[in-house]
């Protein structure tokens, strides 16, 4: 029996690939391009090589692969047109050789109704696995190996104990999607398995890009991150190999990721990171603040892990083997390690301990004073999102003492809609005493004379400082902990980048790598300005 003509394994010569053109469908649910699967494909199918001998992975028979967030479809087409190819010298029957592979091989389960049967046209060609137009002749459910099935959200106080969803949001009816996912829903995701696809299913190589963020009931379009749990349950699994297309911003910052984080990082299995900083690159059209990146998880790896970062499609230079633990948060760029080694080098306290909390006067961003200082006794001149406002002293109860000291307020959010972030903290402002601000701002330092609140300005505007701090900004939040691999140094002189480099060593390789990754300040603007002219930067 041979497999009709229209079934033939030429998935990926189709001009153009569906699955390149297909649109996202929310910014949750964010398709893979072909390229990029092939991509992580291929660094899959490196390690293993590594791991035995140079054998083909997709020469194996034996090797079980699943992807536990499928959406369209493109790791398991890939995986499948891979093996079809590697398997033809020890299989000759094509048809025996895919059925082979689809029913024993390849694995996948959906994140909602529609990407299943999207994920089911792309592997099987057909939405039904056991229909007539179907590749695969051994099946006998339409779903075949790619399994979904609704799965419910188990509320406690408002919120899902599994995933933290709002129940406000997504306590609909069954007519639209919950977004409870089944891969995560759960305490025991071995049982869920054996539930899903029967017997004991241990997986050697698990991949995906799973859902990004789910709504979280906070003010406005707040979202908190939960691809972070797929990762989890996948290695609870304890496969051969993970490989994991995720938001980067888990490095360094991220809502709700510091344990994540914690855990990655002294995850001495982490074989490999690929990563793209640069704003639309690897997934054209969707804007992922901070960038992706995958990473390769290998269970008999116990070392370092390589690093590797690609800008406009080249690697900016040699993947570089590193403890990723050497600091609380992955430092993206191999050439600003030995930078950042050099400064920290001399053990000198840094500005996280200077730098305010949120709120440094207890006020929100949403507050606003009067718009002048008349009928008010004893006014404090308040900057504000977006204006200048007045209140009297009496309404400021949090560090009321800062009011009447010198100041440089930065604000909290920093960052453009381009594509590259170049001056990653906006332009100090000099507050002098009888001031405060709301929580748009940050504190950044206090101080008695106006001497010393200007010569810190100088030093925040340096690109020295900015480079330190783009190191742990990975979105346009400029939090406290953004400061904190920058030297609290004294401010009774003035700070240039020239003396900074001469003070912490740099060479001149060292020095042309910061000064291309941050730009000088525009100094036709004046230093005092309202978040309007500077909160995005110029």
């Amino acid at each position: 029996m041979t497999i009709p003509t229209q079934a033939k394994f030429t998935l990926r010569g189709r001009n153009p690939d569906v699955l390149s053109c297909i649109a996202n469908l929310s910014n949750d649910e964010v398709f893979t391009p072909p390229e990029f699967a092939a991509r992580m494909l291929d660094t899959l199918a490196q390690a293993w090589a590594e791991d035995h001998g140079g054998a083909n992975l997709w020469a194996d028979p034996t090797v079980r692969f699943l992807d536990p967030c499928t959406k369209s479809g493109v790791f398991l087409r890939e995986i499948t047109r891979r093996l079809v190819e590697g398997l033809a010298e020890q299989m000759p029957d094509l048809q025996k050789r895919v059925d082979h592979i689809l029913t024993r091989q390849v694995f996948g389960i959906g994140i909602t109704r529609l990407t299943a049967m999207l994920a089911r046209r792309s592997v099987y060609c057909s939405k039904y696995a056991n229909g007539p137009h179907s590749i695969a002749k051994s099946f006998t459910t339409e779903a075949g190996h790619i399994w979904f099935e609704r799965v419910e959200h188990t509320w406690k106080n408002g919120r899902c104990v599994y995933c933290g969803a709002s129940q406000g949001t997504l306590d609909r009816g069954e007519e639209l999607e919950s977004h409870a996912y089944a891969f995560i829903h759960t305490d025991d995701i071995k049982t869920r398995i054996t539930e899903i696809f029967g017997g004991d299913m241990q997986f050697d190589v698990i991949i995906g890009n799973p859902p990004y963020q789910l709504k979280d009931g906070g003010h406005g379009t707040s979202a908190a991150p939960i691809y972070q749990l797929f990762v989890e349950k996948a290695l609870e699994l304890d496969p051969r190999y993970a490989v994991f297309v995720t938001p980067s911003r888990w490095m360094a910052g991220g809502k709700g990721l510091d344990g994540y984080r914690q855990k990655m990082l002294s995850d001495k299995r982490m074989k490999a990171i690929v990563d793209f900083p640069k704003l639309y690159e690897a997934f054209p059209g969707v804007k992922i603040r901070g960038g992706i990146s995958y990473f390769l998880w290998d269970r008999d790896h116990n070392g370092p892990c390589t690093v590797q970062t690609f800008w406009d499609g080249q690697p900016t230079g040699p993947a570089v083997a590193r403890y990723l633990d050497a600091y609380d948060v992955l430092v993206r760029r191999n050439e600003a390690v030995p930078i950042l080694e050099k400064v920290r080098a001399k053990g000198e306290p840094t500005l996280e301990r200077r730098v305010s909390s949120r709120k440094p006067f207890g006020l929100a961003t949403n507050f606003k004073g009067k718009p002048s200082a008349t009928g008010i006794s004893n006014p404090v001149r308040l900057f504000e999102n977006q204006r200048i406002g007045w209140i009297p002293r009496e309404t400021i109860q949090t560090n009321a003492a800062w009011i009447d000291r010198w100041k440089v307020l930065m604000t909290r959010v920093q960052g453009t809609s381009a594509a590259v972030e170049t001056k990653f903290l906006s332009k100090p402002i000099v507050a002098g005493p009888g001031t405060a601000c709301t929580e748009t701002y940050l504190v950044a330092g206090h101080f008695d004379t106006e001497a010393e609140a200007a010569n810190y300005a100088r030093y925040l505007r340096t690109r020295f400082v900015r480079f330190l701090v783009s190191l742990r900004k990975s979105t346009q939040d400029a939090a406290r902990s953004v400061y904190a691999f920058v030297p609290d140094l004294p401010p009774d002189q003035e700070w240039t980048d020239a003396k900074l480099y001469e003070r912490y060593g740099l060479t001149g390789e060292e020095i042309a790598f910061i000064e291309s990754q941050v730009a000088e300040h525009d100094d036709t603007q004046p230093e005092e300005a309202t978040p309007a002219e500077d909160a995005d930067g110029e």
